[in-house]
């Protein structure tokens, strides 16, 4: 049903001077996925994440976002997203807590108490220790960074989190205590999920489906059908050492 729809993609052209980036993009996320998108250097990742949150302006085509154009996004369509950036972009200056209550003071108008025990609550719900508040990014491992990061992300109680390479940079332990909380999250808070990786690990422990972007587009389907298709990038990535290597630590074939 298309009310499940809450990415629509049409026609999506990204340019950078002469270089075009994706071009006739379209693309269908569908309520209560969590989609992985991968794709070689330059095939423009992270560029989509942005264009789809608004924060790059395409060339031509058309994105809605819950329904709605980003062209025109309202301000209560940006508060049904949350985002975690690479390294979590969390404010030096700032508190664990006070990151936290960013979005809430830009849309929300709340006594501070309140914003505390809220700020504390997604402390808690990314599993990071109540003392992690008051200390500032600086004091907290990149684990803990990306964390607090995701904490903020949820500040809004968004219905689709957008993550952009949130295992980067994590040791193999990290990165599957990560994957697990995102899936958790997802299961206890029914969100979408977008997230641009290029871990195989976390495609193959939480994603439904993933985006593999080639050819300036993008091809939505299972892992199952991806390692049936005959692209020749999709071929290495989906059948190469390190695919395997996930593959067997999960137990998928």
């Amino acid at each position: 049903m298309d009310e499940d729809i809450v990415i629509k993609v049409r026609g999506l052209r990204t340019q950078f001077g002469t270089e075009v980036i994706h071009d006739d993009l379209d693309l269908d996320i569908r309520r209560g996925q969590i989609v992985g998108v991968v794709g070689g250097s330059g095939t423009g990742k992270s560029v989509l994440l942005r264009t789809i949150l608004g924060l790059n302006k395409p060339r031509a085509g058309e994105i809605e976002l819950l329904g709605e154009d980003t062209r025109h996004t309202s301000k209560t369509a940006q508060q049904r997203s949350g985002v975690l950036f690479q390294n979590g972009a969390l404010f030096s200056s700032l508190t664990v807590a006070e990151n936290i209550q960013v979005p809430m003071r830009e849309h929300l108008d709340l006594k501070r108490d309140l914003m505390d025990e809220l700020a504390a609550l997604k402390i808690a719900m990314v599993g990071l220790p109540p003392d992690a508040g008051p200390k500032y990014p600086s004091e907290l491992s990149g684990g803990m960074r990306k964390r607090a990061g995701l904490a903020r992300a949820l500040s809004l109680d968004p219905e689709i989190l957008f993550l952009d390479e949130p295992t980067a940079g994590l040791d193999p332990i990290g990165a599957a205590a990560f994957d697990n909380l995102i899936g958790e999250l997802q299961k206890s808070l029914g969100l979408t999920v977008f997230m641009v990786t290029h871990d195989l690990d976390s495609l193959v422990a939480i994603c439904d489906c993933i985006a593999v972007l080639v050819d300036k587009r993008v091809r939505l389907a299972t892992m199952a059908e991806h390692m049936q298709d005959s692209d020749p990038w999709i071929q290495s990535y989906f059948h190469g050492p390190r695919a395997r290597a996930a593959f067997d630590s999960r137990s998928v074939v």
